[in-house]
C-alpha cells in the first residue's frame, strides 16, 4: 500500500539516503560498505528463480516502480564507485523479503510478514472471527531472517576479495504462497478464525524466488527456517507490543 500511495517519496528518500551515505563513505575512507537492494528491482515476469543478470531486462512491477528504480540506482552506484576507485569497497546485496525482531509492524508501511503478524494478533486479542487479507493469496514469496542477512553481510565484507563487481542475491532458496504464510502465522499466533481474501485488491508480482547460487558458491549458507523465524519474531512482538495492543 505504501509503495503504491507514495511512489515519489520512496524514490526521493531512498536516492537521497544512498547518495549521501556513499559520498560520506568515500570522504571517510570506509573499508567496505554494504548496500541492500530489493527483489523488486527485477522484471515482474522474469524466469524463476531470478538470476542477477535479469536486472533491467524487462518491465518492473508498477506498484513498486519508484522504490525499485531507487534501489537499481544504488546497485549501479556501487558498481561505478568500484570501477572508479579500482577496488571492491562497495558491496551490493539483494536480500529477499527480510523479517525478524525489531521489524516495522505498521499495517500500511510494513512488509507482508510483519503486517500479518499484527493483523492476526489484534484479531485474536479482540476476539474477532475473521481476518480479511488482500488479493488471492496465490503469489509466492521468499523470506529470509534478518540475522541471516547480517551474517551474509559480514561474510561478504570478509571475502570482498573473492567478489566480482556486481550485485549478489541473498535468499533462503525456499518460497511460500501468501496463503501458506497466512496459515502459518495464524497458527503460531493462535488465531483460530476464518481468513477471507479480498480479490478486488492487487496481488503484485506472482513470484519472486532468488537464485542465490553465486553467493552460496562462496561458502555462505542461510540457516533459519521460516517456522523458527516467525516464532522468534512473534515472541519479540508480544514482548514489546510496539502498538500497545494487548
Amino acid at each position: 500500500m505504501a509503495n503504491k500511495t507514495y511512489p515519489a517519496t520512496f524514490l526521493h528518500t531512498n536516492i537521497a539516503i544512498q547518495d549521501n551515505v556513499f559520498e560520506a563513505a568515500i570522504k571517510t575512507e570506509v573499508r567496505h560498505l554494504v548496500f541492500y537492494g530489493s527483489s523488486c528491482i527485477y522484471p515482474k515476469n522474469c524466469p524463476q528463480p531470478i538470476k542477477e543478470e535479469y536486472l533491467m531486462t524487462g518491465e518492473i512491477e508498477d506498484t513498486s516502480e519508484g522504490y525499485a528504480i531507487a534501489k537499481t540506482a544504488g546497485i549501479l552506484a556501487c558498481k561505478t564507485y568500484n570501477n572508479q576507485l579500482k577496488n571492491n569497497r562497495f558491496i551490493a546485496l539483494i536480500p529477499n523479503s527480510m523479517y525478524g525482531p525489531n521489524d516495522h509492524f505498521d499495517l500500511e508501511n510494513s512488509h507482508v510478514l510483519s503486517a500479518l503478524i499484527r493483523k492476526f494478533h489484534e484479531a485474536k486479542t479482540r476476539g474477532e472471527r475473521k481476518v480479511i487479507l488482500w488479493g488471492t493469496g496465490n503469489p509466492q514469496r521468499e523470506f529470509i531472517f534478518h540475522e541471516d542477512v547480517a551474517e551474509a553481510s559480514i561474510f561478504a565484507m570478509k571475502n570482498a576479495d573473492k567478489l566480482n563487481n556486481m550485485h549478489y542475491n541473498i535468499g533462503s532458496r525456499v518460497d511460500f504462497s501468501i496463503k501458506e504464510l497466512a496459515h502459518m502465522i495464524s497458527e503460531i499466533v493462535g488465531f483460530s478464525g476464518e481468513i477471507e481474501w479480498d480479490t478486488t485488491k492487487p496481488d503484485g508480482t506472482q513470484r519472486k524466488l532468488l537464485d542465490s547460487s553465486r553467493f552460496l558458491e562462496l561458502g555462505w549458507r542461510s540457516f533459519t527456517d521460516i517456522q523458527t523465524g516467525i516464532k522468534k519474531t512473534y515472541e519479540w512482538y508480544v514482548k514489546n507490543l510496539p502498538f500497545g495492543v494487548r
